[in-house]
């Protein structure tokens, strides 16, 4: 009787222990703060991710070798976007090794092998760190300063750190979101958040909402302005004052729309689209139109 019992004791104490929201958003900020901290030429983040993973991995399995299975499985080369690729594939992983330490306990077949495990971040780490770059790096980063130029210009110390904290609070709260949504799901996160309905309608309306804010600080802060005049039956125009009336900011978006068509035709050859931009406006004031 007493060895039964000593024999349950045991069990227990080498079960998994279960992986709660609290251990998923621990993992999420452990990696939000080591990432790009222990990059390396040939693992990249991957020890990172590895050492969001520990007290979660720790909490799994009890076996000392199994533990450092996992360590290592999460030591190959690895790569990705912080919070939409960090946080969906700390939650993703976070789900495969809870199901596999079940399986390993139980003496099942596994059905999440090391192949499994790698081969779904190596899918993914690629895909979702050009989502993530595009709307963080190329749109929302951009619509915080856009917010705080403003204050910026008139000399507050709030313009210049409003962006990097929204930012840095966008990102964790994203990437919080995600790893909690990828944990959830489990290997279905793969197609529910990267082509679900309700992600590809937030990467829209992001896409939207920058496009607004791009049009926006090009109205502000794209000044052009004509300066030709002319006498017609003793009456003196302005050009720009007709402008204003008709169709104030046309200058502006002409500038802006040219620049765009340059880059749509020849491609994103920026220094020569500056070069050719300083010549044209350069000309047009020499000869009084601008």
């Amino acid at each position: 009787m007493d060895r039964q019992i000593s024999t349950q004791k045991a069990a227990a104490k080498s079960a998994p222990e279960k992986v709660t929201n609290r251990d998923i958003f621990r993992a999420w900020i452990r990696f939000y703060f080591a990432d790009e901290i222990p990059h390396s030429f040939d693992r990249y983040i991957a020890p990172a991710l590895m050492w969001a993973l520990m007290p979660i991995l720790r909490k799994l399995y009890k076996d000392e070798g199994q533990l450092k299975a996992a360590y290592k499985r999460h030591l190959l080369f690895f790569n990705t976007q912080i919070s939409w690729g960090g946080g969906v594939l700390t939650g993703i992983m976070a789900s495969l090794e809870q199901t596999r330490a079940q399986e390993t306990y139980e003496n099942k077949e596994l059905t999440i092998t090391d192949d499994l495990i790698y081969n779904t971040k190596a899918g993914l780490m690629g895909a979702l760190a050009g989502i993530g770059d595009s709307i963080d790096s190329g749109t929302v980063q951009y619509i915080f300063i856009a917010i705080a130029l403003p204050w910026a210009q008139q000399g507050s110390a709030i313009g210049a750190i409003f962006p990097f904290i929204a930012f840095s609070v966008y990102q964790v709260l994203i990437g919080w979101y995600f790893a909690r949504t990828g944990f959830k799901l489990g290997r279905k996160a793969a197609t529910d958040i990267v082509g679900g309905s309700q992600m590809q309608g937030i990467i829209e309306g992001l896409s939207i909402l920058g496009l607004f804010m791009m049009g926006i600080l090009a109205a502000n802060y794209v000044k052009v302005t004509s300066s030709l005049q002319w006498t017609l039956s003793g009456k003196k125009f302005e050009l720009q004052e007709i402008l204003n009336t008709v169709l104030p900011g046309l200058l502006p978006l002409v500038v802006v729309g040219g620049v765009y068509f340059y880059f749509v035709k020849r491609g994103l050859k920026v220094t020569s689209a500056l070069i050719g931009l300083t010549v044209i406006l350069g000309v047009l004031a020499a000869i009084g139109v601008l």
